[in-house]
């Protein structure tokens, strides 16, 4: 019985031979039609040129080169191939994960005369992040080396504590030579010491996506498209990720939280009794539910709806990544406005790609790419120019919390706010250690004490002393730092009351996710913008004094990153003017905006 199709890539740094690779394969593994043959030319040796089967492109014939992801639909005797033949380049490294994400198998290319590169290193690190089944390790050009085992053996070493560390599951090697054809399709004289299956032996006995593995886990179908051509009905297309639905299951609709029955499952060619991973499908159910593109039908325990998750992202664009930006996040068919709301250091053992903490601004239902590639994926666009930024991989899910509800007060923050006359604000000051926003927010209180108004000061250094006092300073302790002191900030401003909250608060996604919180108009951003010698001039803590002795790290704008606020709603500058006059001009800005009387 002939095998399911094989999705191979194959990988590598420039010059490596992927493409002679894979034209050898095709050609000695008689996959060519004789058309295809005829029209190759030799090179300056006498020799075909195998790359040109795979190299489209007129610049990549030219440059001789591999730029865009060259993909083959061939079949030997034993088994039907995809090949993807990816380019080799540092700046098309895009090509290369978009490849691998629907790679079952990946050809990892070196070039015996240079051992492993550190664009090496960047495949390895991709292909574990998107979970690619199995590797091949392909030592090429070894007739260069005079077929030598000692310099296999060597590269092989080096390579499996690469593959440990970025945690590779499958890996397998070969000793070759795609231009003599040594181990392609047919085993090597000159290497009797490899005992081991030729590279389409290899692929030939791979195991594909393991489909039949999903078929025990709980019935998941993610809608990619609603037919409601007919009045009355509504049928549910797409293909089935995991589990086995049948007509009469009990399914439940994520995120929506809709509940129905299967009542009938349909393909082009009739009905079915079952549909199983793979399947593309249309479901009808025995209820007109609330449910679209990208929600996702489930039987038996349901995904998570969330509106948040940690990731590793597969950075693809040109220009750096901001965290805070407005961006897109598409997840199967579903898309959702989103940002980056963390992005911590690269990790040095997988190059390329970055961990981040990802937010939406309405739940998706999502899994870990550990638990489906389908619902564990997701990719995020920039919304002005529609392009691919990044390819994301979940790695935890945050839980939505479960049987709470918001219990509503019959007197609301407008009633709260109507007896103490006036209108409820966060203000929210932002700056370097030592800008003065403390003083500044001080003095703010107490000219809006003097007009009797009703006012709470948060100081960042207070909080830390109960609330916070948990906490350290590291990226994640001041992320939730802040979030805990937001949402303080918040029930103070139900309570009707003008908040001035005084955080150093380096991290703009931070700050917009206390915006967030508030309803429109109410947040009130105010950069304390002071110059880093001003503040080291001021120092009132010896902070500076001790960053610059060594004795104190993660300073924040020392060798700490501050963001400072694209569009604040007002911007002080503390060095040239005194704390009473920059506290005056908030107090008339929020006179300007109605927060006070005049």
């Amino acid at each position: 019985m002939e095998r399911s199709v094989l999705r191979v890539l194959t990988c590598g740094s420039v010059d490596d031979g992927k493409s002679t690779l894979m034209g050898r394969l095709m050609v000695d593994g008689g996959m060519v039609a004789d058309d295809h043959l005829a029209a190759m030319r030799p090179d300056d040796d006498g020799m075909l040129d195998y790359a040109l089967l795979l190299d489209g492109l007129e610049a990549e014939r030219a440059q001789q080169i591999t730029i865009d992801v060259a993909w083959r639909y061939v079949a030997s005797s034993r088994r039907r191939f995809i090949i993807a033949d990816a380019p080799g380049h540092a700046q098309y490294l895009r090509n290369m994960a978009t490849a691998a994400a629907a790679s079952d198998v990946a050809v990892l290319l070196v070039d015996a005369t240079c051992g492993i590169l550190a664009q090496t290193r960047r495949h390895v690190a991709i292909l574990a992040l998107l979970g690619v089944g199995e590797v091949i390790l392909a030592v090429n050009k070894m007739d260069l080396v005079g077929y030598d085992e000692a310099v296999f053996a060597a590269i092989t070493e080096s390579f499996a504590a690469d593959a440990a560390v970025a945690e590779l599951r499958s890996i397998s090697a070969i000793p070759l030579s795609a231009r003599c054809g040594d181990n392609v399709v047919s085993s090597s004289a000159a290497m009797a010491w490899y005992r081991g299956p030729t590279l389409l032996q290899a692929l030939e006995a791979a195991a594909a996506s393991p489909l039949e593995s999903l078929a025990t886990n709980p019935g998941r179908m993610p809608i990619a498209w609603v037919d409601s051509s007919t009045a009355g009905r509504r049928r549910y297309a797409g293909s089935v990720s995991c589990g086995t639905l049948r007509p009469g299951d009990a399914v439940r609709v994520v995120p929506a939280n809709s509940q129905s029955r299967i009542a009938a499952i349909t393909t082009m060619d009739g009905e079915l009794q079952a549909a199983g991973p793979g399947d593309a499908v249309m479901l009808e159910l025995e209820d007109l539910v609330d449910a679209g593109p990208g929600d996702v039908i489930c039987t038996g325990r349901p995904v998570l709806a969330a509106t948040s998750c940690e990731a590793r992202l597969i950075w693809l664009a040109e220009t750096p990544p901001v965290a805070g930006a407005d961006l897109l996040v598409k997840l199967g068919a579903g898309t959702v406005a989103g940002s980056v709301l963390r992005l911590d250091g690269a990790n040095p053992n997988a190059p390329g790609i970055l961990p981040a903490r990802i937010g939406l601004r309405a739940p998706l239902a999502m899994t870990t790419a550990r638990e489906s590639r389908d619902l564990g994926r997701f990719l995020l666009i920039e919304r002005a120019s529609n392009a691919t930024l990044a390819l994301g991989v979940i790695d935890r899910v945050a839980p939505p919390a479960q049987d709470v509800i918001w219990q509503h007060s019959t007197i609301d923050r407008a009633a709260r706010a109507q007896s103490k006359r006036q209108n409820p604000c966060i203000v929210w000051l932002t700056g370097l250690p030592a800008a003065g926003k403390s003083t500044i927010a001080d003095r703010l209180e107490v000219l809006l004490h003097a007009g009797s108004h009703h006012t709470m000061a948060l100081d960042g250094d207070n909080l830390r002393h109960g609330l916070c006092g948990d906490l350290g300073f590291s990226a994640d302790d001041r992320a939730e730092n802040i979030r805990r002191a937001g949402e303080v900030a918040r029930l103070l401003l139900e309570a009707g009351l003008i908040v001035i909250a005084s955080f150093v608060s380096p991290f703009r996604a931070d700050r917009d996710l206390v915006r967030g919180l508030c309803p429109p108009g109410m947040f009130i951003e105010v950069f304390v913008n002071t110059p880093l010698a001003v503040c080291r001039d001021r120092d009132p803590k010896g902070l500076y004094r001790r960053a610059a002795a060594g004795t104190l790290k993660g300073l924040t704008g020392v060798d700490a990153p501050y963001e400072a606020p694209l569009a604040p709603e007002l911007e002080l500058r503390s060095g040239e003017t005194d704390a009473e006059t920059l506290a005056a001009m908030i107090l008339d800005l929020l006179r300007e905006r109605g927060f006070i009387a005049g």
